[in-house]
């Protein structure tokens, strides 16, 4: 059973988390939810469409300008309030590697800390336990934040990937973070080659089979553009394909920016697997 917030979630059962950057220089929709009110409205939007997370970012990911701690939870610790006040119900994350910012966002109503870079800062996971939030476990093959991989190599990416994750999420719960609410992720490009990326999708049952709950953000990324040599904008139905194979090899919380498609993948694959009935079942049966 995973527990986020008020929430609780039966082990088949897909969570969608929307994605609502706070960074002028987002490589995907370049800044256009950097102010409060079209923010806003992509929760208001993403909530309709049957995403039960809202993962708030402060930093772009990549390479860019610097953007200090301080900056960092003046983009982040005011929206998170406002989603909370607006939308009691919904379960809000922070996209953060810092503890300081960690703690800011956790005092004003997240509910769960994204921690993308590894357990670069150990003191992020200290956090999560005094609060009693929800953590993802990332791999990034040790990359520090913002960087790019470079040359990078694995003997064994999944045995690598396998060993971050599970020792970030043991030690998270060492600390005191509850075990239900943690979530590992493969980390899909960080410190990753296409190849890389491609094989941890491919063997993501690995991680499934370890029990914890795994966390996939694949949307539009890189790996996805290398592979079918698209530009961002065009690499929505190479996400959703690898949306509906991971779902199919079980993992449980995808982050995405297209929630409504990404919601029909989910019920898709979730009731060829038989997890789910059909919406409505009237074929044959005049």
């Amino acid at each position: 059973m995973l527990r986020l917030g008020r929430r609780e979630f039966d082990p088949h059962e897909p969570v969608i988390m929307a994605i609502v950057n706070r960074t002028p220089d987002s490589f995907y929709d370049q800044g256009a939810t950097f102010r409060d009110e079209p923010a806003l409205a992509r929760v208001e939007q993403a909530v309709s469409e049957g995403a039960a997370i809202i993962d708030i970012g402060g930093v772009k990911a990549g390479p860019g300008e610097e953007v200090t701690a301080d900056e960092e939870a003046r983009r982040t610790v005011g929206f998170v309030a406002e989603v909370r006040r607006r939308f009691p119900d919904v379960i809000i994350s922070v996209d953060t590697w810092r503890h300081e910012v960690g703690e800011a966002v956790c005092e004003a109503g997240a509910d769960v800390l994204n921690d993308a870079w590894g357990g670069v800062d150990p003191r992020l996971a200290e956090i999560a336990a005094r609060y009693r939030v929800g953590l993802v476990c990332t791999h990034a093959g040790r990359a520090e934040p913002r960087t790019r991989p470079h040359r990078i190599a694995y003997d064994d990416v999944m045995a690598d990937i396998l060993q971050v994750t599970l020792g970030l999420a043991e030690r998270a719960v060492s600390l005191g973070v509850p075990r239900e609410s943690v979530m590992i992720d493969p980390g899909h490009d960080f410190g990753k080659n296409t190849r890389h990326s491609l094989e941890a999708t491919r063997r993501l049952g690995e991680m499934v089979d370890t029990g914890w709950p795994v966390l996939v953000s694949l949307s539009n990324k890189d790996f996805v553009g290398e592979t079918l040599d698209k530009p961002v904008k065009e690499r929505v139905v190479g996400t959703l394909a690898t949306t509906a194979v991971s779902a199919w090899l079980g993992a449980q919380v995808y982050r995405v920016h297209e929630v409504a498609e990404t919601r029909q993948v989910l019920d898709m694959v979730a009731s060829i697997a038989g997890h789910r009935a059909p919406a409505v079942a009237r074929r044959g049966l005049a």
